[in-house]
């Protein structure tokens, strides 16, 4: 298949899950994850009307950043895991392109990201509080029970702007309880903050069920952008 085949199939299962579920496909946001795929294949994108692409290591993201700084339309969403040495690299990101930030996880980093935009200069980031759905405390994300405290902090930070949650399905449970945890803690992350309505879950072996418990954001990657080359 081709690229323009294989996104047109992606977004006709979406269209279905949503029409499933009772809601409207306009709606739901697919980000394409574009991980270790070279700059070309977002341009091949963009011209496909593809306009929200997703990355999750901070140097391949700055530097695709600073290469496709002609397509102006695009909005980024990052999706690794930060460090707080790394906010720096964040902020000046999000001086120059449309950026949301879905892995903030622990107050120390959404103080440290409050911190560089301000030395940047960046205005406001948009940001998602990632909750872990899983026992592993060694998981990316806050703990569900966490959540409206993290949102509470993030909420205090002049430049951060809380958009909502992001979750990803553990491995070895189906996926339709866990995003149905995911849409309580929404609900308690709403009550802080009642704008907060966003909902990052669902990639692409479970992103019918993120639809059904009402993701807003899908994240989709190989479904769509074919096999990642190799890399060292």
């Amino acid at each position: 298949m081709t690229l323009r085949e294989r996104l047109a199939a992606i977004d006709e299962r979406v269209a279905a899950a949503a029409h499933a579920a009772g809601r409207d496909p306009a709606s739901i946001t697919r980000v394409v994850v574009t991980k270790f795929h070279p700059p070309a294949l977002i341009r091949d994108l963009r011209e496909l009307g593809v306009h929200d692409i997703g990355e999750n290591r901070q140097q391949e993201f700055s530097a695709k950043v600073d290469e496709l700084h002609d397509l102006a339309d695009l909005r980024w969403h990052f999706i690794g895991q930060v460090q707080t040495n790394k906010t720096r690299a964040i902020a000046r990101a999000a001086h120059s392109v449309a950026l949301t930030l879905h892995t903030v996880d622990r107050a120390k980093l959404a103080t440290a990201l409050d911190r560089a935009l301000a030395e940047e200069d960046a205005g406001t980031l948009d940001v998602l509080v990632q909750v872990n759905l899983t026992d592993d405390a060694g998981r990316g994300g806050a703990a569900p029970a966490d959540a409206e405290a993290l949102a509470t902090a993030v909420a205090a930070c002049a430049h951060l702007r809380l958009r909502g949650v992001m979750a990803v399905a553990p491995l070895g449970e189906p996926p339709a309880p866990a995003f149905a945890r995911l849409a309580r803690v929404a609900e308690t992350v709403r009550s802080v903050v009642p704008e907060a309505s966003w909902i990052s879950a669902g990639m692409t072996g479970d992103f019918e069920e993120a639809i059904a418990a009402g993701a807003t954001h899908l994240r989709i990657g190989s479904a769509i952008t074919g096999n990642r080359p190799a890399h060292g």
